[in-house]
């Protein structure tokens, strides 16, 4: 059980036990619905992005040339090694770009971290970059952008941030490298961990705008890889995709290996490795989330583990939180993230 929080989960937890870095989420006044909150959350202004990046090429897979395009933001050189590196990864048919990641990148970086802003296969218009389609499973990309640039950069500290299906990505990473350097913490904000509870969730009929909004994405990005490789990929023989699970079952476990959705789904999903996540880890998770869901046997898991902390809250819509704090505290998860990388990691320089 971890210390700081009793029952890993804040929703049960009174005033008094929580820790420092912790403040309870109230959401904003007329958006106490989670599908107000994620709506809302798409759209509501935020400042203007304005760190200087550099965009930098990753090989992620020697043997077909996959590469990510990342965008890097460097503290100065000298003491660049020392500080904290946030290594941020987004959602679903997301991008570096996305604006919740530009927002705690924000964040990040003023508070000394050094960023990066990883765009997973194909994603930020890269669909040229890799032979390959992207999908949940992808773990081993995130740990190849650590791998490069600790060796670029001989940096001591990283921390691990992902989005919904980014945040399986990072959880399912934390859970096959257990303690290993210089991974140091890991955040997850609305993971998909249960990938086949969340694509029957998606199909709901109260769900069916997000599949459509989904769906729509990820063939128009299928059909354009086809045109990019038509010798590797068909697209006139996949015929209609009408859920989320269909798309997994004809396309993805197709052309990445996998038998079909269910067996994707299982080797996919960070809930399978959870139980060897060894360095801080904080996952907070909506529980009037649309469409992620976690399964009673993860939630245990999770628990079990003393490295993790899991935050449930009543209310902040998938990936939104946007609460009643004033400005830009609004969003109520990117400053709880790095307010707890922070903690872990001693402040951006180890201090």
């Amino acid at each position: 059980m971890n210390p700081e929080i009793q029952e890993n989960t804040v929703v049960e937890v009174a005033a008094e036990a929580l820790p420092g870095w912790f403040t309870p989420f109230v959401p904003r006044r007329g958006l106490a619905n989670g599908h107000l909150q994620t709506i809302v959350g798409n759209f509501f202004p935020r400042p203007e992005f304005q760190i200087p990046y550099t965009a930098e090429m990753v090989e992620v897979d020697p043997a077909d040339g996959s590469r990510v395009l990342c965008h890097c933001h460097w503290q100065p050189e000298q003491v660049r090694a020392s500080r904290l590196t946030a290594v941020l990864v987004h959602g679903l048919e997301g991008s570096s770009d996305s604006r919740y990641i530009q927002g705690i990148a924000a964040r990040a970086w003023d508070a000394g971290c050094n960023v990066v802003r990883m765009n997973m296969r194909n994603c930020g218009d890269t669909d040229k970059l890799t032979p390959t389609l992207y999908h949940s499973g992808l773990s081993g990309d995130v740990g190849e952008v650590v791998r490069h640039f600790t060796a670029l950069h001989g940096l001591r500290q990283v921390a691990l941030v992902g989005y919904s299906m980014g945040g399986n990505l990072v959880l399912k990473l934390a859970g096959e490298w257990g303690g290993r350097s210089p991974l140091v913490a890991v955040a997850a904000v609305c993971p998909a961990i249960d990938l086949a509870a969340g694509s029957d969730a998606l199909h709901e009929p109260v769900n069916r705008p997000y599949e459509w909004h989904f769906l729509r994405g990820l063939m128009r990005r299928y059909r354009r890889k086809a045109a990019f490789y038509p010798e590797l990929f068909d697209s006139d023989s996949v015929g209609r995709v009408r859920s989320v699970r269909q798309f997994d079952n004809k396309i993805v476990a197709r052309y990445c290996g996998f038998r079909d959705a269910d067996d994707y789904y299982y080797r996919a999903a960070a809930a399978r490795v959870v139980d060897g996540i060894a360095v801080p880890t904080l996952i907070l998770r909506a529980l009037d989330d649309p469409f992620i869901r976690l399964n009673p046997e993860t939630r245990a898991a999770l628990r079990a583990n003393p490295h993790v902390i899991l935050v449930e809250t009543a209310h902040g819509g998938h990936c939104a939180y946007l609460s009643r704090d004033p400005g830009n505290e609004i969003h109520w998860a990117e400053a709880t993230v790095i307010r707890y990388l922070l903690h872990i990691a001693g402040g951006a320089n180890g201090s």
